[in-house]
């Protein structure tokens, strides 16, 4: 997403108003990016494709207006003039008018107030809720193209026309539009032209500050697979810098992705740049990125596209790097993999015979990095046409947000006020029903799913904030559902905001699918819808979420409390029918159950659920094998294709050093193939070893933490702050959000007080007894414990016959 407001001077501004171009025409153009220029007069920026392939910036405009909604007692009529009186010079009123919308449900009259900048919004809303007579402003905290893409129905990602002036334009075709541009309704892309990069950092510290540490290497690569390297000479970076832009200019894509960078690699690049004093004018009109909504890095008239963001939606890769995510989406690379851990960068760069192997492995992690854009830029295509927002902010914004957009477009289309954002103190509820696991091994086990439970009770029993019945308010008990547990009632008719919107887009999803089935699996279409639909049951499922969110428009605890006691008398009443299917339940966790495998049993449990509790369960996936710790949301399994489902264990968390996710991801493998806690113990046992001879690289000793505030708020001594500060004391710069990696040394003093920068540790002084004794040992006994293993077995305090394993 674009937003400036200074890149065109006001003469050009005036010159685009009098639209004195050519004849009118109907252009149609892929909108790929939007910006805004506020101000007096003020524009919308709609940077796209047009069908003959050509860039375009189309300048429309839009009245900026917020809505006064009058107390119950006062007449919205009286209100008008007090309203037409509170104009503010630097953005005077345009227009009132009274008109009928709903507020959470209920019809009202108001005041639709129209001015001249929508940068005042905030001050008209501060002067109009002093009168008296006013009950509150709507609409004034939503962003000037936010509300224009809702108000229009424009859409990212997809096709229009507009009749439209012609401006001119160098490096790209410039038009004002005559009227606002019309969906063509039109689903697949042009062809796009996409950059790749990522940079590395010559950074002794481990801190990588960008006034310091020079970028020894940027690599790019093409949609069309071409990678090119831009080099520092020694530690001078200026050169290389130089080039990547005037490459970036002459190339001139249209998507730019990177993986981390958002936060890192393009934030790294242009503070680089402005401390050489180098312009980095990578932006469509030769104007520099900025850091916009949501923390997205932006990138003017292209798209910038996060892929660590869009990896979101992997919630299989629990550790996310470039080359986890390849490995999982079956990406390869024609180069061969070459490994250059980050702490010996600087070492390697240094040394005439070692520097070849960064530059391999970048150029390797390149056509990765293509490879995963391939892979996963159709999802943020589709989660943008489905949510409403720019392709280049979507997947770097929550959940929540890209519910809210496209809840907020469909209030436009039934004539409801959007709620303003309140502060709320977070208040917890009862969630999902867990029925937690005995300990140990069950053979063929069935998983089945409710299928999208959460949404389909909401549309059941019309769960909504508009139909809430609050405590003190008299309904007749026909009129109402009753949710259990809570008591909350939900009126049945009419139909409740979320019930039109989910039912909307289940019946999208329908729809895309029915078309599916008439396509090749293989064809393009089929592929483009197959992301849509998905993206649609993504943004379905997500809006029982959303409507726990504090934070959210629509906000009601009462919505979400009374979702989720449908839900557990749902999943308690699907175990009670399963055992009378002489089905044994070995688990069950919010929308989904666990039980053996026994098909025609398994089949009439299905029927039995669907035609009773009207709602869908489907099997997910069938386990040859699965172990249960005890504990929910802690189990691993055995899939039939003979590849591991790991949940909860330290193996999927970031937080514990390669090692420890290495040796326990290991010894449940073992487990799960053998069945021999003879032979697990036995692989842990050597694993000690290694670590005891200091055998074991420094990299897979570090423990990685993300710093929640800056270095100096910190008041308690942890590891990861204590290392921090030492990072900081050599030179390093670290701030909220950075990560720290550190190692533990030798030593008497307390555990945190010798944790150091990985960077600044040897490995003679790593600590490997508190390795084995905190990190490898615990990894393995989270599994090993409840095979009767005692961690003296694993230190060889004793044998595994002793402790009775055979």
């Amino acid at each position: 997403m674009a937003q400036h407001q200074h890149l065109f001077s006001s003469n050009f501004f005036f010159f685009l108003e009098r639209g004195t171009g050519g004849s009118l025409l109907n252009l149609s153009f892929w909108v790929l990016d939007v910006g805004q220029k506020t101000g007096r007069n003020p524009r919308v920026l709609l940077w796209g494709i047009d069908d003959k392939g050509r860039r375009v910036l189309v300048f429309d405009t839009f009245t900026p207006h917020i809505y006064v909604v009058p107390k119950p007692s006062v007449s919205v009529d009286s209100l008008l003039n007090t309203v037409k009186l509170s104009s503010i010079e630097a953005s005077p009123i345009t227009s009132v008018e009274v008109v009928e919308r709903r507020l959470l449900g209920k019809p009202v009259k108001c005041i639709m107030m129209s001015f001249d900048d929508p940068d005042y919004s905030n001050q008209y809303v501060r002067k109009l809720e002093r009168i008296p007579g006013v009950e509150g402003c709507f609409e004034a905290d939503i962003r000037f193209y936010t509300k224009y893409l809702n108000y229009t129905g424009v859409t990212p990602c997809c096709w229009h026309t507009v009749k439209a002036s012609p401006e001119g334009g160098d490096h790209y075709d410039v038009y004002v539009a005559e009227e606002h541009p019309k969906p063509l309704g039109e689903e697949r892309p042009p062809s796009l032209k996409l950059l790749g990069f990522k940079i590395d950092v010559y950074s002794p510290t481990g801190s990588m500050n960008p006034e310091i540490d020079p970028v020894i290497l940027i690599s790019t690569v093409t949609g069309e697979g071409v990678v090119r390297q831009f080099e520092a000479d020694g530690h001078d970076d200026r050169e290389a810098l130089r080039s990547f832009v005037s490459y970036v200019s002459e190339y001139n894509p249209d998507v730019v992705v990177g993986f981390y960078s958002n936060f890192f690699d393009l934030q790294y690049l242009a503070n680089r740049a402005k401390h050489l004093g180098i312009k980095f004018t990578i932006n469509r009109d030769g104007s520099e990125p900025h850091i916009s909504v949501y923390g997205h890095v932006s990138i003017v008239g292209r798209a910038h596209v996060d892929l660590y963001d869009v990896a979101s939606v992997l919630p299989e890769v629990k550790l996310k790097t470039l080359r986890n995510i390849a490995d999982y989406l079956k990406v390869k690379a024609e180069s061969p993999r070459v490994s250059v851990d980050l702490t010996q960068l600087p070492r390697y760069w240094d040394n005439p015979s070692l520097k070849g192997k960064i530059l391999e492995s970048s150029y390797h992690d390149s056509e990765l990095l293509l490879g995963v854009a391939e892979k996963l830029l159709p999802t943020a295509v589709s989660m943008s046409q489905v949510s409403g927002m720019p392709l280049d902010q979507v997947m770097r914004a929550g959940v929540g947000f890209r519910v809210e957009n496209m809840l907020m477009r469909e209030a436009h289309v039934s004539g409801e006020l959007v709620p303003a954002r309140g502060e709320r103190a977070r208040q917890p509820y009862v969630g999902g029903y867990v029925l937690e696991p005995r300990p140990g091994i069950y053979r063929d086990v069935a998983v089945l799913d409710f299928a999208s439970m959460y949404p389909n009770i909401m549309i059941k029993f019309n769960v909504s904030p508009d139909t809430y019945v609050p405590p003190d308010e008299n309904v007749r008990d026909n009129d109402v559902y009753v949710a259990p547990e809570v008591n909350h009632r939900f009126r049945k008719e009419p139909p409740g905001f979320y019930k039109r919107v989910l039912e909307k887009l289940l019946k999208v999803r329908r729809e895309i699918r029915e078309r599916m089935k008439k396509l090749s699996p293989r064809s393009q279409d089929y592929l483009l819808l197959d992301e849509r639909q998905r993206a649609v049951k993504t943004m379905t499922n997500a809006v029982y979420g959303y409507c726990g969110w504090t934070g959210a428009k629509w906000y009601l605890r009462q919505v979400a409390e009374a979702t989720a006691a449908w839900g557990r008398e749902t999943i308690k009443k699907a175990i009670e029918i399963a055992k009378n299917h002489e089905l044994k339940v070995l688990y069950a966790d919010t929308d989904s159950v666990f039980i053996n495998n026994i098909p025609e049993k398994v089949e009439a449990f299905s029927r039995e659920v669907e035609s009773s509790l009207g709602l869908e369960i489907k099997p997910d996936k069938v386990y040859v094998k699965v172990f249960f710790s005890g504990a929910k949301k802690r189990y691993a399994g055995l899939l039939e294709d003979g590849t591991l489902d790991i949940v909860g264990f330290e193996v999927v968390r970031g937080d514990w050093p390669e090692i420890a996710r290495e040796v326990q991801e290991k010894v449940v493998e073992i487990i799960l193939r053998s069945e021999n806690v003879e032979e697990a113990v036995n692989y842990v046992r050597s694993v000690v070893d290694v670590v005891a001879a200091g055998q074991i690289p420094l990299e897979k000793l570090v423990i990685w933490e993300t710093l929640t505030k800056s270095p100096e708020e910190y008041k308690v001594k942890a590891p990861h702050t204590v290392a921090a500060a030492r990072l900081i004391k050599a030179g390093g710069r670290l701030e909220a959000g950075s990560k720290i990696g550190y190692i533990i040394t030798r030593g008497s003093e307390k555990i945190s007080d010798r944790a150091y920068p990985y960077s600044l540790v040897k490995p003679e002084e790593v600590d490997t007894e508190y390795y084995i004794t905190n990190q490898v040992i615990p990894a393995a006994m989270r599994v090993l414990e409840h095979f009767g293993v005692k961690e003296e077995v694993l230190l060889r305090k004793k044998t595994a016959k002793q402790a009775k394993l055979i």
